[in-house]
């Protein structure tokens, strides 16, 4: 696959590849790894496959939501808790936690 695929931003490329690379994973980390390695629109195939992947595997990782927290300026933090209190349910637990 990863000799084959190119950037292609359509549906009927992107999803089909995200599915296999999630497949093909052992944990969440795993998922997301693969997804990028294959190459082309690794931002929209990593999107795609973490979805299911957490939807399988459980809550992203702590270590990995984290360290995305640490790498957020001040507005998108604030946007983060703000959609995690309001539509996650996360109040001063977790959403605190960010």
């Amino acid at each position: 696959m990863r000799k084959e695929y190119q950037f292609n931003e359509t549906c009927q490329n992107t999803v089909p590849q995200a599915i296999f690379t999630f497949l093909q994973s052992k944990d969440f980390e795993d998922s997301i790894r693969l997804a990028v390695s294959i190459g082309g629109d690794t931002d929209t195939l990593a999107c795609i496959n973490g979805s299911i992947a957490e939807a399988f595997y459980g809550e992203v990782p702590e270590e990995i939501q984290e360290e995305v927290y640490r790498r957020l300026d001040g507005g998108l933090l604030k946007v983060t808790k703000e959609f995690a209190g309001r539509y996650l349910g996360q109040g001063k637990g977790e959403a605190g936690r960010l």
